[in-house]
């Protein structure tokens, strides 16, 4: 056992969870590009193309550059502002022979593209109201960008607003429509979409072929205690915790040593507390603080010194404060991308 607070990943159900979305993008006809800022592992990235992905999701050119090492499909989910030296770093992956897609929502972060030896989505809307063209201005903004000598693959976007109870099944129907406008403006230019790329882990479930030809789920890999109160998992499909000791029963709670300094800070407004424990379904983790984790804990309280296995609200966040993972299987895999945010 290692010092605590340690990432701890349960191989087993991790790798049930790659293999049931491979199993359900198949079912529906989908092609399954993960989002790899999730884990930020090689390592993982490769069951999951050994899996049936047909390339990986990242949010950077950082995180572009270290799963190149596994992959040579990349697509940079990311409406990118690229300067002078993000340009060199795109042409030395391209160089590597990586095939590189970016995204962009405007002609001016466009234009910063002309050149570069990349493909373009054009991100529309869906509803989650953060980036992205209305999905009726897709085709135009296409027209805009191919004027110039980009090369336009399709569209794509996040169904963000997913991520709020009993939302996920609406978040679906509002991306399968914002797609399907999406591609219809494109008739008008003569272009043509061939990519229409969406999904998240809550909304994945949901979604059917028909309209998206590309799911980018990420959490899914591992499961997280959003996730668990969404009714996305349950409790026996996680496969990332926190191992952290029993510090403390001050007050009559549990105190342990994993602050948000090792869970992340993360907490939306409808969760009922900064995680869930693996092992105490009606435990409550009621206040974080950097070192400090405190517990309402129903029942009898897990001795001093013990170690107990904490859900994280939010997986991502979470992996993005650690050095490794401790495998279940024995062993440890770095948590390569980490801080590769640029």
């Amino acid at each position: 056992m290692g010092q605590t607070p340690y990432l701890r990943v349960d191989v087993a159900a991790m790798e049930a969870n790659i293999a049931a979305m491979a199993r359900q993008a198949a079912s529906a006809s989908l092609a399954l590009r993960p989002h790899a800022k999730t884990h930020k592992s090689p390592q993982i990235a490769a069951r999951q193309l050994a899996a049936g992905a047909v390339g990986l999701t990242v949010a950077t050119i950082g995180e572009a550059e270290v799963f190149a090492e596994v992959c040579n499909d990349l697509f940079i989910a990311y409406p990118l502002w690229v300067d002078a030296e993000d340009g060199n770093r795109l042409r030395r992956l391209a160089d590597r022979g990586v095939k590189l897609q970016v995204g962009c929502d405007s002609f001016a972060a466009g234009s910063n593209l002309v050149g570069l030896p990349v493909e373009v989505l054009v991100e529309v809307d869906s509803g989650h109201h953060r980036t992205g063209v209305r999905p009726d201005q897709a085709g135009a903004l296409a027209a805009e960008l191919v004027g110039i000598g980009l090369s336009v693959a399709g569209v794509f976007t996040f169904p963000g607003h997913s991520y709020s109870p009993t939302s996920a099944g609406q978040a679906a129907a509002d991306e399968a429509a914002a797609l399907a406008m999406a591609a219809d403006s494109f008739r008008p230019t003569r272009l043509t979409c061939n990519r229409l790329s969406g999904g998240s882990t809550p909304s994945a479930g949901f979604t059917t072929g028909g309209v998206l030809t590309e799911l980018r789920p990420g959490v899914y890999v591992f499961g997280d205690a959003q996730q668990i109160e969404l009714g996305t998992i349950g409790f026996d499909q996680v496969a990332l915790t926190v191992i952290s000791r029993v510090v403390s029963h001050a007050g009559g709670r549990v105190v342990c040593d994993a602050g948000s300094k090792a869970l992340g800070a993360d907490r939306a407004g409808w969760a009922t507390g900064y995680g869930r424990v693996l092992d105490a379904p009606d435990a409550r983790i009621v206040a974080l603080s950097e070192h400090h984790a405190t517990i309402e804990w129903p029942g009898r309280l897990p001795h001093l010194g013990s170690t107990i296995a904490i859900i994280p609200n939010h997986a991502c966040n979470t992996v993005n404060l650690a050095d490794e993972y401790t495998l279940s299987t024995g062993g440890t895999w770095p948590v390569a991308a980490r801080g590769r945010n640029h």
